[in-house]
């Protein structure tokens, strides 16, 4: 007969009667604007929420969101295929910091600020827990002039910095002082759900007033305080050729409190009925527009990526946009379409009707396009490089 094992005479006395110490595992929180809006740098929020969130998935890790201008209370990440639960705190900073400290007390082992505005809390948790390292993105304009010192101060607290473009990483090193060694430029990707549309064009619902003939598409948010965006240099340009192109026609996807003021412009310069306006569409409505659009151009000079030029590279749309920002990491001259000067009119107009009056050239440079946003931009690599960067952070797996 097998006899049962004695263990309590393996161990010491006591031990088997107390808990055995446990290891904690490992905790991201990460520090949002807002992951419910509309706009780039919700976009990219949300791209990095689910990339931490599978990250933490497969290791082990636990992962908290905090969103600051999210209504209060629980809630979801929306459009994606994961339940990704986040907190909101309807605009109070002082709930918010006080609940990112508390969600960061013992055990946490990376704050992540998405956004150089979120420094400020995340440098406090850092004073207060100095074994957590800290991690701060920048998008664009925001960190292209100094910060006021008490935020400058925050931000240079962080022991990782990341920028999606080459020319927001040197402006973090050099208007805000940034060490370059510790900048790791990560480009955002592209929704892996706006590859998926593209495959399924026909299924794509277009919006009702939709014009027919050569269409150029604009996607911006039409704020009095983002008019960089460009939209009027199209109006402008659009003005300019419609005796050149008979049947050219602008489309504007945004809303905002300067959607008025260019709606009296394009009135002004009597093409009142060449640009149309739409807000408040669905995700496939957009997707649609994309799709029967003949060229996508947004001139801005304030753009610190732009995830929309890989929208319309995804449904293999040639793009123009200005030699700006972080524009000419993602638009190739000659490559995949455009780049024009900041301010050169005449160059938008010639670039416009090159391409609208030249379909070969649309199809070539559309078809590269295509190519470069599904093998550089697709969503897994921006996991892996992710990853990688958590890792240099000292960030091991819990699985194994």
């Amino acid at each position: 007969m097998r006899r049962n094992r004695d263990f309590s005479k393996t161990f010491p006395p006591g031990v088997m009667t107390s808990k055995l110490p446990t290891r904690q595992p490992r905790r991201i929180v990460a520090l949002f604007p807002e992951l419910l809006g509309v706009g780039g740098t919700q976009e990219a929020g949300r791209l990095t929420a689910v990339a931490l969130h599978d990250a933490a998935k497969r290791h082990g890790w636990l992962a908290e969101f905090l969103a600051l201008n999210d209504p209060s209370g629980p809630q979801v990440l929306p459009s994606t295929e994961r339940r990704i639960s986040f907190q909101g705190f309807g605009r109070s900073k002082i709930h918010f910091a006080l609940a990112a400290l508390q969600k960061t007390r013992g055990g946490t082992h990376i704050v992540l600020a998405a956004h150089p505005h979120l420094a400020v809390p995340a440098a406090q948790i850092k004073l207060l827990e100095p074994d957590v390292k800290m991690i701060t993105i920048s998008h664009g304009v925001e960190a292209w002039s100094p910060f006021p010192w008490f935020r400058r101060l925050a931000f240079l607290r962080s022991d990782v910095f990341l920028a999606p473009s080459r020319y927001t990483v040197n402006k973090i090193a050099e208007v805000q002082g940034a060490p370059k060694s510790k900048i790791h430029i990560l480009p955002w990707p592209l929704n892996p759900s706006i590859l998926r549309m593209a495959d399924q064009i026909e299924k794509l619902p277009l919006p009702a007033g939709f014009p027919t003939g050569n269409v150029v598409l604009a996607v911006a948010r039409m704020a009095a305080s983002e008019q960089y965006k460009g939209i009027d240099r199209l109006i402008e340009a659009v003005a300019q050729l419609r005796t050149q192109v008979p049947g050219l026609h602008l489309v504007v996807i945004g809303g905002g409190d300067d959607l008025a003021r260019h709606v009296k412009l394009a009135t002004a310069l009597g093409v009142a009925g060449q640009v149309r306006f739409f807000d408040n569409l669905s995700r496939e409505e957009i997707a649609a527009c994309y799709s029967k659009a003949d060229v996508f151009a947004m001139p801005s000079t304030g753009e610190g990526f732009g995830l929309v030029f890989l929208e319309a590279m995804a449904f293999a749309k040639p793009l123009i946009g200005a030699v700006a920002g972080g524009i000419p990491d993602v638009v190739e001259d000659g490559e995949n379409g455009f780049l024009v000067s900041p301010g050169d009119a005449q160059q938008l107009v010639n670039s416009l009707r090159r391409l609208v009056t030249d379909e070969g050239l649309r199809i070539e440079l559309g078809r590269r396009g295509a190519q470069i946003v599904r093998t550089k931009y697709r969503f897994e690599n921006f996991c892996a490089k992710l990853e990688a960067i958590l890792r240099g952070c000292g960030l091991e797996s819990d699985n194994s």
